[in-house]
């Protein structure tokens, strides 16, 4: 198998996208936060020790995938055209189902900022609610969807772990 981001000396590199047609490219990640029962009811209303948590985690899940690139050594700076996220939440589980939809017009895809988006987020749900619950439970974390690009649609499937 050849990696990308591997020269033929097995070492690191970027890979060069200069001759590579700019396409729409679309992802969406999966992230998914646990906590005990009594955190999750406290915490649902969306306001906790430092304020408002979904909008806080929100803001800083889209920074995280505008800047994707400054912690992922071999990423691309892109101009991301659109990023959102959404939350599910699951009474019976006590977790909260973060997804991110991340859309660029480019020469790259964007699936690694579909993920840092929602690891971001989720990060930040923890830190607005450490003060409650140091127990709670980041991850898992994958990419759910990507499209456009070269290697055209995935979509993950159930059964992948």
């Amino acid at each position: 198998m050849k990696l990308s981001h591997i020269d033929g000396k097995g070492k690191p590199q970027m890979v060069d996208v200069t001759k590579k047609k700019k396409t729409e490219r679309k992802a969406a990640g999966f992230g998914r936060v646990t906590m005990s029962a009594a955190t999750y009811d406290f915490i649902k209303s969306g306001y906790g020790p430092k304020g408002d948590i979904f909008t806080v985690a929100k803001i800083a899940g889209i920074m995280g995938a505008k800047r994707t690139h400054e912690i992922v050594p071999l990423c691309h700076p892109l101009a991301l055209t659109h990023v959102d996220i959404q939350y599910t939440f699951h009474d019976k589980e006590h977790a909260i189902d973060i997804i991110s939809t991340v859309k660029t017009k480019g020469e790259t895809g964007v699936e690694m900022e579909a993920i840092n988006c929602v690891m971001t987020a989720a990060l930040t749900i923890y830190d607005m609610c450490k003060a409650v619950d140091k127990g709670i439970e980041l991850g898992p974390f994958y990419l759910l969807e990507k499209s456009g690009g070269k290697s055209g649609m995935y979509t993950r499937r159930s059964s992948e772990k």
